[in-house]
């Protein structure tokens, strides 16, 4: 992996030619610190904290306004499928083009009290409609595409924070916080709307679609099952403690009524979810920074159980095939852990790697279908190479389902993105990488490819190749 990321250092010095940005000036020597709100980056090894933009953005004020519009272009030849079914991945050449367009907004009301809201847009289309696999190739995609067009609300929210130490810390000001400081000790209340992955399982060199990798599994942890709509925001409330060198954080939030649903169910009291995230920002290797994320979370919805539907397709009660759905309005739980690493090699390096595991019995029902992943990769920030703008990364991520979850789809089950219509099982293996060039003023072309072993966990079907085109326009 090492050496492949050398080879795109070498590559991003080739292809892109030395007048399409000046050098920015040396950075002092030292590992660059990873990403917290206790050691803000500079900047760090997958993502530049604040890039450049079109047009200059509030500072040393109490508002926010900034946006973005981010294009994601990908196609994949022919393919090997010995059969398809309804929920697969077209193993025919096809083509799509997604777009997410936001504008940030926010207001400091007082030292500890500000307001945040996001109108959204996103649309365009997604490769077979974002059906067949697990670690799906776009996470902008909208993943119903009989969803409106319209502009909606994406985060409001209400941000309080609660001085727990009279000593102060600088805070980088972003969408999710105006601050210029806060308190090194304190207490953080967020209530409304968000997207969990906003607080939850981050880390600098594998969260970000705008300018690191696309995969759904390699930008989050697969198994993850957290509280969304099919748009990726809940309603609810998060606590984040944080001190010098650690923090804890707990959310609740609201679950949809369906797999993959826009509608969320309003009964806090049955339908809900818990998220547990423990933080410590300290490297595994002496003397480079590093952070170490322990993440937990549990579900309560109206979802089907695996084996009881097979049962009931046994049992000549559902035909022609089990189907996850066929059940009376109960809820039922969901559980997983994950941990995610993140760790500086040197100066503008960092590997990160993530590990998950669900319960896997439960229907998957609001991220995807994915019961047990691992996923590793290296992030390199192309000051490494005086561009500090770009950046290049790889990662290889393994995603698994339990068997259960196997037989259903062997049976020839539907989930709210598998079905092949049968299955012969393998675990799904995507190596994906990247490189973001920053082209004039807050313009950022990244060409990337993915290749993906057993899609959709499917023996019989693949490999695949998805190369792909970003554009993003910062501003």
């Amino acid at each position: 992996m090492l050496l492949a990321m050398l080879w795109l250092m070498v590559a991003a010095k080739c292809i892109i030619p030395a007048h399409a940005q000046q050098p920015d000036a040396p950075l002092p020597k030292g590992d660059t610190p990873v990403a917290s709100a206790d050691n803000p980056p500079n900047p760090p090894s997958g993502a530049v904290a604040d890039p450049e933009a079109m047009l200059p953005h509030f500072r040393s004020t109490r508002f926010w306004l900034s946006g973005q519009a981010n294009f994601i272009f990908q196609t994949h030849p022919d393919f090997h499928a010995d059969y398809s079914g309804k929920n697969s991945l077209s193993s025919y050449y096809e083509k799509a083009t997604s777009r997410v367009m936001t504008l940030y907004t926010g207001v400091r009301l007082n030292n500890s009290t500000e307001l945040l809201v996001d109108i959204e847009e996103a649309g365009g289309a997604a490769l077979s409609t974002g059906l067949g696999l697990g670690g799906n190739t776009d996470l902008d995609i909208v993943r119903n595409p009989l969803l409106s067009k319209v502009p909606y609300l994406g985060r409001g929210m209400i941000h309080k924070v609660f001085a727990l130490s009279k000593d102060k810390i600088e805070n980088q000001r972003s969408f999710l916080s105006l601050f210029d400081e806060l308190p090194r000790r304190r207490l953080e209340i967020r209530f409304g709307k968000f997207s969990m992955p906003d607080f939850f399982d981050i880390n600098s060199a594998g969260s970000d679609t705008h300018f690191q990798f696309d995969n759904w599994s390699v930008d989050n942890n697969g198994a993850y099952d957290y509280a969304a709509d099919t748009r990726g925001y809940t309603v609810g409330i998060v606590a984040d403690y944080e001190d010098r060198n650690w923090g804890f954080r707990f959310a609740e939030g609201l679950m949809p009524k369906v797999a993959n649903g826009i509608d969320l169910v309003w009964r806090p009291w049955q339908v809900h979810a818990e998220n547990w995230e423990y933080e410590l920002r300290h490297g595994v290797i002496p003397k480079k920074s590093g952070v170490v994320r322990l993440l937990a979370y549990t579900n309560y919805a109206n979802m089907g159980i695996y084996r009881d539907a097979v049962a009931q397709f046994k049992e000549g009660l559902v035909l022609p095939v089990p189907d996850i759905t066929h059940h009376p309005w109960h809820i039922t739980r969901k559980y997983g852990f994950g941990v995610n690493l993140e760790q500086n090699l040197m100066r503008n390096v960092t590997a990160y790697g993530r590990w998950g595991w669900d319960n896997g019995k439960t229907e998957s029902f609001a991220y995807t279908e994915i019961d047990s992943t691992f996923n590793q990769g290296v992030g390199v920030n192309g000051a490494l190479w005086h561009r500090r703008q770009d950046r290049a990364g790889i990662a290889f991520v393994t995603n698994g389902i339990k068997k259960d979850h196997q037989v259903y789809l062997a049976d020839g089950g539907l989930g709210f993105l598998l079905g092949d219509g049968g299955l012969n099982y393998g675990r799904e293996n995507i190596v994906e990488s990247y490189y973001t060039a920053h082209v004039w003023r807050g313009i950022y072309i990244a060409p990337g490819v993915q290749h993906i072993n057993n899609p959709g966990y499917n023996r019989d079907r693949g490999p695949v190749v998805v190369p792909s085109l970003r554009a993003h326009v910062e501003f």
